[in-house]
């Protein structure tokens, strides 16, 4: 268990120094350099906590005395962790219940262990029924806080993904498939912190090298994230989707948008919505609005286009390569044709190509 204690605090110091050393440029964005700063007093929190059980030794003691540490760091940890997420997702436009939801369950969290306290009539670190209890209940308060943030975290994530298909004309979700793992193991911890707690058994091992995984995981992913285009990318999508949603005028562009895939103006890699209706020949939310009159997102409309195009191809031209047809197609490479391809048709080009020989 010592050892365990000691390899979590050398390894959260090393995750702090990582934060701490990001480029200067996360620092230029203020919601990304906030966002950085919360993700880094959590894992201090969480630091200092597995520094207290490893130097007092508090799991030798009983368990009272440990369960009542980590609540206190546990639960602050959490919430400024969760927090940097929702920064994120959320552009700093965090609701005033997100931002401090955290904070009153760690201060009823304190009042109801010195409420205990103060009933036995015992020191705070005695083991008695009173604060057993009290533990409870600090605990489930924990996982009510740590389930909002995660409903919260997935609210957040399904919009994200939804401005990216209606901005890019490609998959994009990978961008954003760090996040979804995260927003996993914060449920996980969530659900693993009350035995990692209360437990005291050879399984409590497993659980903790599956705690620091996912800790480390989340870190560093968060700094690999910041540290690239994708916030920004992201904020552009965000942008174009609200001001889409703000105005309400639709016109019919039918003609003009039937003329534009006639020429084939859908060819053209890397084709994000604004520069589509620019060559349309109307306002960008004007097409959105069409597009999604169709019942379809910008990447799944352009892909659809994409693939037509591709079966035309692999049938006119069997001679070409698939590097051909996904260059001439508007796809950024090879392999993510194939892929795409595949998943919208069931076939590979090659079985395609053969079963209409």
């Amino acid at each position: 268990m010592e050892l365990m204690q000691f390899s979590a605090v050398v390894l959260l110091t090393l995750l702090t120094l990582k934060l701490l050393l990001l480029p200067k440029k996360v620092g230029v964005d203020p919601v990304v350099g906030n966002a950085r700063w919360l993700m880094t007093a959590g894992i201090v929190l969480l630091d200092i906590q597995f520094l207290l059980q490893y130097t007092l030794g508090l799991r030798t003691m009983g368990v009272t005395q440990a369960v009542m540490v980590n609540l206190l760091l546990f639960i602050p940890c959490s919430w400024t962790i969760s927090l940097a997420v929702l920064f994120l997702q959320r552009r700093g436009l965090v609701s005033t219940m997100d931002k401090w939801l955290g904070g009153i369950v760690w201060l009823t969290t304190l009042l109801v262990i010195g409420t205990a306290a103060y009933i036995d009539g015992q020191p705070l670190f005695s083991d008695t029924p009173e604060l057993r209890w009290a533990e409870v209940a600090a605990s489930v308060l924990y996982l009510l806080m740590q389930g909002h943030y995660n409903w919260r975290h997935l609210k957040n994530l399904r919009s994200m993904r939804k401005s990216l298909q209606n901005y890019y004309d490609r998959d994009m979700d990978g961008m954003l498939l760090w996040m979804q793992f995260s927003i996993l193991v914060l449920m996980v911890m969530a659900m693993m912190v009350p035995l990692l707690i209360f437990v005291r058994s050879k399984g409590l091992a497993v659980f903790g090298i599956l705690f620091y995984a996912g800790i480390f995981y989340l870190v560093d992913s968060f700094s690999n994230y910041v540290v690239s285009s994708a916030p920004k990318r992201m904020q552009e999508a965000e942008e174009s989707e609200m001001n889409t949603e703000n105005d309400d005028k639709v016109e019919n562009n039918a003609q003009l948008i039937t003329k534009w895939i006639d020429e084939g103006g859908y060819l053209q890699v890397g084709l994000k919505l604004p520069n589509a209706a620019e060559t349309i020949g109307i306002p960008q939310y004007q097409l959105s609005a069409w597009i999604k009159q169709q019942g379809l997102t910008y990447a799944s409309w352009i892909t659809g286009l994409r693939i037509e195009e591709a079966k035309r191809v692999l049938c006119e031209h069997p001679d070409w390569n698939n590097e051909a047809v996904a260059q001439h197609c508007g796809f950024n490479d090879r392999s993510y044709f194939q892929t795409v391809f595949k998943r919208e048709t069931g076939q590979t080009p090659s079985d395609f190509q053969e079963m209409k020989e």
